[in-house]
């Protein structure tokens, strides 16, 4: 019987209760997943991939959700498939970790704070295996190495908090093989972590499912991934699957109108080869001008020399700064009139706090940061206030940086009235006309921030930023928690807004893709210090530095063809930013490769 499916969903319907009534969020799905395959649900926010995975734990009832209709069909090794929908809840209690296990998307949340690693490996162990407390240890040792966590025992003995957020994701990962399952659900494992992590996360479940023919259901929006891990592949559309196939069918002859639409918006690595300028992506189903070619000017807009920013570490009674974190050093770049910079690299790399420095968000501890030639830096609280005109920023979450209880007329039009531009109908005008801007219907104006999506609120912190004609536009990470297809029009609109104001942008992200779509220039940085900078084409096409090369290896490609294997990965584990107060750090110094293109030649720790 070896082609019985592990799990078959079939005809599944869950609903949600509401004031309104209930909202389907599920309606008729159907697949099967097989022992030593990896099927990946993919969809956006909302469509409904990770109901389906939670039902078939039956999670979604703690989540408010009901199964309304359908089978959800396990065979748990003896060849009988039971319906879980239909199981008791002690049945279930044998099942959930013992036979399915399930790795959650944040790790913080899946992992118990007060208790220590070991206890929380152990725990499955002795409850579904009855293992004695010290087989137990010994297996969750054994599973740690597996799963390529350095000093084993030691991790035991610690907290969460005590690991990085890779190593946490690997805890859980450990946690969820220890009973040896026969299905693990992955539901966006990789979403929260970086490019090189996430290389090495997906390089070991793959590993693991080979090594162990688990069946693997995987749950992601991220196609690219997709493309380095599945089978098969399930796309879902609004809590409906509107197509499913192996992975080569699915990306080089999809059949749906929307998994044709979903591939066209993934920006692939490598695809800007031989273009000099930035470009908008094709999109489909969306009306598109044509952009004359971005080129900018050679005009120095922004020049930053030097830059050091440090945070204090506070410790003992008396919360003296016992050491500094180290989080700019000695950082230096240009950027152009109507260009963008961009600045890549991982968390913790000080490319945030680079550009907060530069708007003083954050005070530097040293350097020059001169805008038009005007030294920021020394300005007075009243003279920046002044300069910020025409500096402005949009922020990672645009959820958080617009005020919950004011309408979307009056939060684009705060900065007019805090600079006493515009008033009454003459500022009401200014606003819909960047409402217009920015692609969004006048009719918002008198909505509310909860009232719109993800990628509305970020375009109308776009417009908010566009309010004053600012001449910088420093972009934090302003794309990355968006859905791909939301993330491809709101990019296309930056560079529309470049090619008819000629904004120049400070673009910070991890994105590799991302930033080779949008750049002119881009910087590199680790542990607080600019590594490698210079036009993108020589940057993406010829990078010099080692860390440059290791970053550019490990981004997942939307190609099937083009997979990783688990030997191109061998990262250096990124030591601390956190010195002592006596510690001097080197100045950084550079060697130009080409013309333009600089790169680090002071140690950099990698």
């Amino acid at each position: 019987m070896l082609d019985q499916p592990i799990a078959q969903i079939k005809g599944l319907r869950v609903e949600f209760q509401t004031k309104d009534g209930p909202v389907v969020g599920v309606e008729n799905v159907s697949f099967d997943v097989r022992s030593g395959e990896t099927l990946c649900i993919v969809g956006e926010s909302g469509s409904g991939k990770s109901v389906s995975s939670l039902s078939l734990m039956r999670l979604v009832e703690y989540g408010g959700g009901t199964i309304a209709g359908g089978e959800l069909l396990f065979d748990k090794g003896d060849g009988k498939p039971m319906d879980l929908a239909k199981a008791e809840t002690e049945m279930m209690k044998q099942i959930r970790g013992n036979q399915i296990g399930m790795i959650f998307q944040e790790p913080m949340t899946a992992l118990n704070p007060v208790f220590t690693v070991g206890r929380q490996l152990t725990e499955g162990l002795r409850i579904h295996k009855g293992m004695t407390k010290k087989e137990a240890e010994a297996r969750a040792i054994e599973i740690l190495k597996q799963v390529r966590i350095p000093e084993a025992e030691r991790r035991m003995t610690q907290y969460p908090h005590e690991l990085s957020g890779g190593m946490r994701q690997r805890v859980v990962i450990a946690m969820a093989m220890a009973c040896e399952p026969r299905l693990l659900i992955a539901d966006e494992p990789t979403t929260a972590l970086d490019v090189t992590i996430q290389a090495e996360i997906l390089a070991l479940m793959d590993r693991l499912k080979r090594e162990t023919g688990t069946a693997v259901m995987f749950i992601t929006h991220d196609m690219a991934v997709v493309a380095q891990m599945a089978d098969r592949v399930v796309v879902m559309y609004r809590g409906n699957k509107v197509e499913e196939g192996t992975v080569h069918e699915i990306f080089e002859n999809p059949q749906h109108d929307y998994t044709k639409a979903l591939l066209a918006a993934v920006p692939k690595l490598g695809e800007m080869s031989g273009k000099d300028y930035p470009e908008p992506m094709k999109l489909m189903g969306v009306e598109q001008r044509e952009i004359k070619p971005i080129k900018g000017t050679e005009e120095v807009l922004l020049n930053v020399e030097n830059l050091v920013t440090r945070f204090p570490v506070k410790g003992g009674i008396l919360r003296r700064t016992m050491a500094q974190v180290h989080a700019v050093e000695d950082v230096s770049f240009k950027v152009f009139k109507g260009q963008t910079l961009s600045l890549v690299g991982e968390s913790g790399c000080g490319k945030s706090t680079c550009g907060r420095s530069i708007l003083r968000l954050v005070e530097p501890q040293s350097g020059k940061v001169e805008f038009e030639g005007r030294d920021i830096l020394g300005l007075s609280q009243h003279d920046l206030h002044k300069a910020r005109l025409d500096m402005q920023m949009i922020f990672q979450d645009p959820f958080a940086s617009l005020n919950p209880q004011m309408q979307l007329l009056d939060q684009v039009a705060e900065p007019m009235r805090n600079y006493n531009i515009a008033s009454g109908s003459e500022l009401t005008d200014r606003v819909a006309a960047l409402f217009d801007r920015v692609h969004l219907p006048r009719s918002f104006m008198r909505r509310f921030p909860h009232e719109m999506s993800g990628g509305q609120r970020q375009r109308i912190a776009i417009a908010r930023a566009l309010a004053l004609n600012p001449k910088l536009i420093v972009a934090d990470e302003a794309v990355s928690a968006l859905d791909v297809s939301v993330q491809a029009q709101v990019l296309n609109l930056m560079m529309e807004l470049q090619a008819d104001l000629g904004l120049s942008f400070l673009f910070i992200s991890h994105d590799m893709a991302v930033v080779e779509r949008v750049s002119h220039q881009v910087g590199v940085m680790y542990l607080g210090r600019l590594v490698e900078i210079g036009p993108r084409a020589r940057v993406f096409e010829n990078p010099a530095h080692p860390y440059t090369q290791a970053l550019m290896k490990a981004v997942p490609i939307a190609d099937p063809n083009q997979r990783k294997s688990e030997k191109d990965l061998n990262f250096k584990p990124i030591p601390s930013p956190i010195h002592d107060l006596n510690y001097s750090p080197e100045p950084s110094t550079y060697v130009e490769v080409e013309p333009g293109h600089f790169v680090l030649t002071t140690d950099s720790g990698y």
